[in-house]
């Protein structure tokens, strides 16, 4: 009888599979995969769609797939729940990294650094129009009060702006003023100074960032969106922007990537366009496998996972 395999997308260091097989010695580690192995995958780091069939056949072995990211709607969810796998996500693993991407986009914006750039490329030493901000006594929301946007909050804090967060049933968060349910989004928003998104996609928060939402912001604020890309609506981004409804954006993820030359977005000032960079970690490794490591103790102990669970009907 063939060996059970765990099925790594990417390689990890020596130092990592030595504890992986000392905590699962009846798994292989792979790296690569024959196709006449692939019904012997029982646990999957990251998600091959090559494989998406097969491994989710009537005949799989599959129990258990670590997604590599902390969203997980590019997964078929459904499927796995039929079959009964578990799956986790790399949720606080991208924390530090992502909270820093969006200070440096709010302090670049704050600070006229951002617009500073634009005019170095015109080799403009002055300009009248460039306004400075503060961001004590600013109104920051963070939707989404995750592991994420409770790092950046923490981080934001210092700084002096009122933090509130916006989460499914409006439950109070650490590093928070003010929580508020997502029922209550249109009431708070028109107030806010920095809007910031880190919600997974999911059915309730696609095209959540459309038209509607963007007139209801304050004409001098500023939008962030390093949650998914589906969840704006790029021709009312557009709209908004060059008919200023608001001020500034920072876009990292989008609706298509990698951008397309054609898109409107290139051209708008008021934009600065990140290429999906917000999560790169340093120490990537090491962080993960934390994760891994913890989860994969427990499935072998339990079958069950310890660590960063998703609930598959809500998908995160």
């Amino acid at each position: 009888m063939s060996k059970k395999i765990i099925y790594s997308t990417r390689p990890f260091r020596s130092e990592f599979v030595s504890q992986i097989a000392t905590i699962a010695p009846d798994l292989v580690w792979r790296t690569s995969i024959e196709e006449s192995e692939i019904l012997d995958i029982e646990i999957m780091l990251g998600w091959d769609k090559k494989l998406a069939s097969t491994l989710l056949s009537s005949s799989t072995q599959l129990k258990w797939v670590q997604s590599i990211s902390a969203g997980v709607d590019y997964l078929p969810l459904e499927q796995f729940s039929n079959r009964s796998i578990l799956l986790s996500n790399a949720s606080g693993l991208h924390s530090d990294s992502i909270s820093q991407h969006v200070l440096g986009i709010i302090l670049s914006d704050y600070r006229g650094i951002y617009s500073s750039i634009l005019n170095q490329e015109k080799q403009q030493w002055k300009d009248d129009s460039l306004s400075f901000r503060s961001l004590e006594h600013t109104n920051m929301l963070i939707i989404g009060t995750g592991k994420i946007g409770q790092r950046l909050a923490e981080l934001a804090t210092p700084f002096g702006p009122t933090v509130i967060g916006i989460n499914t049933s409006g439950h109070k968060v650490a590093h928070f003023n003010t929580t508020y349910p997502m029922s209550q989004l249109s009431d708070v928003l028109p107030t806010m100074d920095i809007v910031i998104n880190i919600l997974p996609l999911t059915m309730e928060t696609t095209n959540l960032y459309n038209a509607t939402f963007f007139s209801s912001m304050k004409p001098s604020a500023s939008f962030i969106n390093v949650g998914r890309g589906k969840s704006v609506v790029t021709k009312d981004i557009v709209y908004a922007l060059t008919h200023k409804q608001f001020r500034f954006a920072a876009l990292d993820v989008f609706e298509e990537e990698p951008l397309p030359q054609s898109s409107s977005l290139w051209s708008l000032e008021n934009l600065l366009i990140t290429p999906h960079l917000s999560g790169m970690t340093p120490n990537f490794q090491e962080k993960f496998m934390k994760i891994f490591l913890k989860n994969l103790k427990s499935y072998t102990e339990k079958q069950s996972l310890s660590v960063n669970s998703v609930d598959l009907a809500k998908g995160y």
